[in-house]
């Protein structure tokens, strides 16, 4: 019997250390190549990548189209499951490598058309912009091509097979699903014609309020109509949790600049941190493209041949989200007699109608009709329709009008521009082909100007138009038709102002005089004010002071309700110290501190102590976000206009549940003790809002699958919550982990204009995309202590502790 054992634990043994032996060959052979040589297809000369410490590509080509070539080819080499993921979910193909559970995303996607008006667009570009695509195109097949070690691992886990070759089209879709990542307005549209089922138009406007310092703006009472339309609504609800979630919310990101006259230096100081959903690899990729006329570097979208946010040798620019109304539902009634055709103001019409195929892994493929109106897709036809659904979902559909599906919108041809961009006049020729998103961008150049401009297609609406793109209209009634675009001279702009300051922070970007609509759902303002006080706190900033800004954790939400609350009388000993410890907090939300937790854990239960009867159990699932309830929270606890009656239970009669806001803050805060003592132990003072408030980079698709979520995912303590400058956003709705930071500072960068070379910037995970490899999570840690890389392009410091040269020759 001892021998037997004996044989046995050599076998196991041997089977441990052949299965050690192939991981480790396995992690070698799924690293690129990053020294020496190759001879790759498509270029006209040879070009070198030297890899910096940090594996960032420094590219150095003999002419432009060799440059983007490259860019291609390093982004395969690091980015590749990332690639195939951005251009399967552009064209509705993730079916095929995860099965049927994204059956009902594919059809969302086919049915928008993303990748169809991708082909479109491609014929309306510039002879400059096509061939940076080629280029980039041919970039990314020579490393297909010439590749010769193994797949990244998700490709091995799903089944997937090797990519297919990239194609032009494949760049322009997912420049598109960047705009869809960065608009979503249409679910506030889908979320008032949700409301309406249950609340008059006044509740409406009390949930959703507006813009503090704005009046109500005023619509038609669309409830009744609403109200008429339950099946079309309850369709529309399952096609928006089919539709792929925005990685943003359109609703985050900071910039701003000061002339010489307010830096040290003498010369503009930039600052730029995009907030995004947090994935893992990161969304960017660290680029440094250099060949004559042209040297820039920032960061890039893998899929797509430009720097999108960065600076080149004269001028440094930043984005943020402008999160204007650009997409519009509209009820497109039925012709009873041909459900072929639909009501337009001038009678019967028919849609225009395409077959999809969508392939599915291990399933029969699935077809699907996809309809157009004149006003867009039939996205409610994107699922089929529920047996028991209401009648009438047989008798309207609904159609999406949005500004990114048309073939001139050419936002990648003006990131082209922007890279080679020498001075304002012509960084403001590049913004004219900005079509999707509209970006609120500040500029700054090396001869001390610095500027800002708003571009992108935004529709103008009829003044007759009564619901002001608030919610879903009528399609047959011409009024609220769009009558064109905001002409591009007439977008915010502004070119060295007196104060030599500009400042965004997706709040309202416009005053009373500007003559356009853009929105009504700005941001609160909480993020700008305090950037702004930052500013105006010292006569000169620095690289150091900008630092701080972006690094400031001072929740100025938390400090505007903190005196609401420290009213509550304590139900108990726990409640007590809970308040005891809240006295004297300022709001500042660090990651060491116990009162961040105890707040937000509070507001999580009170919203939803205040909220929940009124909108029921499925709308406050789907909706609540700190964005929608935050400042209603505001006014009903301070009893605004009498909207302290929302803390009244209006549920059964005789109902033991709170009935006053008092009562509402007080079982609230027992709720939350509840929770956060079954979550993190009885002792307070061992709660640390950094361990409940970790960013957690999420992978697609693996973040859904725990186990493997635990190797692919990144996760690192952060302080900060959705309102402070250092942006942690978490989800209210998610039980499991709902102090998670999932939207984030997706990248950091400030530019120095008096030595673009001692600019910096950081993002949330590292350059590699591949699990195995050192450069997957090196930059997370950095990163969440707001520290930042140095932004080099001089060759001399760029070999410094390179990684390797690696020359691509024709």
């Amino acid at each position: 019997m001892t021998g037997i054992l004996k044989k046995v634990a050599i076998v196991l043994l041997a089977v441990a250390l052949a299965a050690a032996a192939a991981l480790l060959w396995y992690r070698a052979a799924s690293q690129p190549q990053v020294d020496g040589r190759m001879t790759v297809a498509g270029l006209r000369g040879p070009v070198e990548i030297v890899r910096d410490a940090e594996g960032i590509p420094h590219i150095y080509a003999g002419s432009t189209e060799d440059a983007w070539h490259a860019l291609g080819f390093v982004h395969a080499q690091d980015r590749l499951w990332q690639l195939e993921m951005n251009r399967r979910i552009a064209a509705g193909r993730m079916a095929e490598i995860l099965g049927p559970n994204a059956v009902d995303a594919d059809r969302f996607l086919r049915t928008l058309g993303v990748r169809r008006n991708a082909e479109r667009i491609l014929g309306k570009l510039a002879p400059e912009t096509r061939a940076a695509l080629d280029a980039y195109t041919r970039g990314v097949n020579a490393y297909l091509s010439s590749r010769k070690g193994p797949l990244p691992p998700e490709f091995l886990l799903t089944g997937a097979p090797a990519p297919e070759p990239w194609q032009p089209a494949d760049s322009v879709s997912w420049q598109t699903m960047m705009a869809w990542d960065l608009g979503a307005n249409w679910t506030q549209e889908l979320l008032r014609m949700r409301l309406a089922q249950r609340l008059s138009l006044d509740q409406i406007n009390e949930f959703l309020p507006p813009y503090p310092g704005d009046a109500v703006l005023r619509t038609r009472d669309y409830t009744r109509l609403y109200r008429e339309l339950t099946g079309t609504t309850a369709q529309l609800g399952r096609v928006a949790a089919a539709a792929p979630p925005s990685l943003v919310d359109g609703m985050g990101s900071n910039n701003w600049v000061v002339g010489g006259g307010r830096s040290a230096t003498g010369k503009p100081l930039l600052a730029n941190d995009p907030h995004l959903g947090l994935s893992a690899p990161a969304l960017w990729y660290f680029a440094h493209v250099s060949a004559p006329g042209l040297n820039v570097i920032g960061a890039t979208l893998p899929g797509i041949p430009t720097v999108v946010l960065g600076r080149n040798d004269r001028i440094a620019w930043g984005f943020t989200n402008t999160a204007p109304d650009v997409q519009d539902l509209y009820i497109e009634q039925l012709n009873p007699d041909n459900p072929r055709q639909y009501r337009t103001p001038d009678g019967w019409a028919d849609f225009v109608a395409r077959t999809e195929t969508i392939r599915v892994k291990g399933q029969p493929d699935v077809t699907l009709e996809v309809r157009e109106s004149r006003h867009g897709p039939v996205i409610t036809g994107a699922l089929p329709i529920m047996e028991k659904a209401a009648l009438d979902v047989r008798k309207h559909v609904v159609a999406f009008a949005w500004t990114a599906l048309r073939d001139d919108d050419l936002t990648l041809q003006a990131g082209i521009k922007f890279n080679r961009a020498r001075n304002w006049q012509e960084f403001l020729e590049g913004a004219r082909d900005f079509g999707a998103p509209q970006q609120s961008i500040v500029y700054a150049d090396v001869d001390g100007n610095v500027g800002f401009v708003a571009p992108g297609k935004v529709p103008l609406r009829k003044a007759e138009n009564d619901l002001k793109g608030l919610a879903p209209a009528p399609g047959w009634d011409a009024r609220y038709d769009w009558a064109g675009f905001i002409p591009f001279d007439q977008l915010p702009r502004s070119y060295n102002p007196s104060s030599e300051k500009v400042m965004t922070a997706n709040h309202k970007i416009v005053g009373p005089d500007y003559p356009h609509f853009l929105t009504s759902e700005w941001t609160l303002p909480y993020r700008a004010q305090r950037i702004d006080a930052l500013l105006d706190a010292q006569p000169k900033h620095s690289l150091d002071s900008f630092a701080a800004i972006q690094k400031d954790d001072l929740s100025l939400a938390a400090a505007e309700i903190l005196p609401l609350l420290r009213t509550t009388a304590p139900t108990s000993e726990r409640a007590r110290r809970a308040l005891q410890l809240l006295a004297g907090w300022d709001g500042t939300m660090a990651a060491d501190r116990a009162q961040p937790l105890i707040f937000n854990a509070w507001m999580r239960m009170a919203s939803r102590r205040i909220f929940q009867d009124e909108l029921g159990d499925a709308l406050l699932k789907d909706y609540w976000e700190q964005r929608n309830v935050h400042q209603p929270m505001i006014n009903v606890l301070r009893n605004k206009d009498g909207q302290g009656k929302w803390c009244v239970d209006t549920g059964a009669a005789g109902a033991t549940r709170p009935q006053t806001c008092a009562e509402v803050l007080s079982h609230s805060l027992e709720e939350a003790l509840s929770d956060l003592e079954r979550r993190y132990g009885s002792d307070m003072q061992d709660w640390r809002w950094g361990d409940a408030h970790f960013a957690r980079s999420e992978h697609r698709p693996f973040a859904r699958v725990d186990l493997l979520a635990r190797f692919f995912d990144i996760r690192v303590p952060t302080p900060g919550d959705t309102f402070t400058v250092n942006v942690g956003r978490h989800n209210l709705r998610d039980d499991k982990e709902p102090f998670a930071n999932r939207h984030a500072p997706s990248l950091r960068a400030i530019y120095d204009l008096a030595d673009p070379e001692s600019s910096r910037f950081i993002h949330s995970t590292g350059q590699s995309g591949n699990l195995l490899s050192p450069l997957y999570r090196n930059y997370a840690e950095r990163w969440a202590a707001v520290r930042y890389l140095p932004m080099k392009t001089q060759r001399a410091a760029v070999e410094q502790g390179a990684l390797g040269v690696l020359t691509l020759q024709p």
